[in-house]
């Protein structure tokens, strides 16, 4: 015997617009039937909680499934397999442009159906909180469980168990060295690699080049800068690692679309008490204090 729930939707064209359309959600969990073979035109996710089973790909090699692992059921792709008693998954199905953006970052695996994960918790969560939008008189239902698959896919992706032994402290490392002036070779011998061993790791945490991610911290940091000091531009650059400010300025108007002089008088707010890059408590947010009144 087995248990389940689930709910199916029909978004319409303007929600298709977001980019990702939940389809359908449910929990199920027992003796459950195998699935397939089957082929699908939607994504699935299928995040596996407790207890195993197996997935055989279309050349009929099985693979084993142990929790905590997710499912990878993608548009095309025929799919087979089979729970033993005792397994627990919910599911997400979806669709939508942006799939195709998060497969070629990486948190879509078509070619990779079967992934260990170091837990389910988040996932569940998630999966709860779409749940809980998929009440029929809910007129945010769309909107809500479409937001709520954008979340997913980050969560599943931060779950990955492969990713904690290298990918991240790989990512952190050149996070920390980002603003020196060094470059990917550089980078990469630092952490005894070859720049194809980091490309590989920094493609398999964070979906992108060595180059791209560290571009990307430091345009962060120059925004940062820009918005909340009153430092020349030229001190900006160098900041973040640039020594020719001209260099910098091409650079930050062609990636984030206006000139740094620009960008700082649109979002400048320079902060009485200076600028702080603590990340703030929830619990204790921080304050502005206001001037004594004259």
């Amino acid at each position: 015997m087995y248990h389940t729930w689930m709910r199916f939707f029909s978004p319409g064209p303007v929600h298709q617009q977001l980019g990702l359309v939940c389809l359908g959600v449910g929990l199920q969990y027992g003796e459950l039937p195998v699935v397939g073979p089957r082929t699908l035109d939607q994504y699935v996710a299928v995040v596996v909680s407790a207890g195993g089973g197996w997935y055989e790909t279309p050349d009929g090699h099985r693979h084993k499934v142990t929790a905590p692992a997710l499912l990878w059921l993608v548009p095309g792709v025929p799919h087979h397999y089979g729970p033993d008693p005792g397994w627990d998954e919910c599911f997400v199905v979806f669709t939508g442009t942006a799939a195709a953006t998060y497969t070629e970052l990486g948190y879509i695996e078509p070619d990779r159906p079967v992934v260990p994960l170091s837990d389910t918790d988040a996932a569940r969560a998630v999966v709860g909180r779409m749940a809980r939008a998929a009440r029929r008189d809910n007129p945010l239902l769309e909107v809500e469980t479409a937001a709520a698959v954008h979340e997913l896919l980050v969560v599943l992706r931060r779950a990955r168990a492969d990713l904690a032994p290298d990918g991240h402290q790989v990512l952190a490392a050149l996070a920390r060295d980002a603003f020196k002036a060094m470059s990917v070779a550089e980078h990469a011998a630092a952490h005894g690699m070859t720049p194809a061993e980091l490309r590989a790791a920094v493609r398999r945490g964070a979906g992108c080049s060595p180059k791209d991610y560290l571009l990307g911290i430091r345009l962060g940091r120059a925004k940062e800068l820009l918005a909340a000091t009153e430092l020349p531009v030229a001190a900006v650059a160098r900041r973040v690692g640039y020594d020719d400010p001209a260099y910098f300025s091409r650079l930050f108007t062609r990636r984030v679309g206006v000139a740094p002089v620009r960008f700082r008088a649109q979002q400048g707010h320079v902060v009485p008490g200076g600028w702080s890059d603590r990340v703030p408590d929830p619990d204790d947010p921080p304050m502005i204090e206001r001037p004594a009144a004259p």
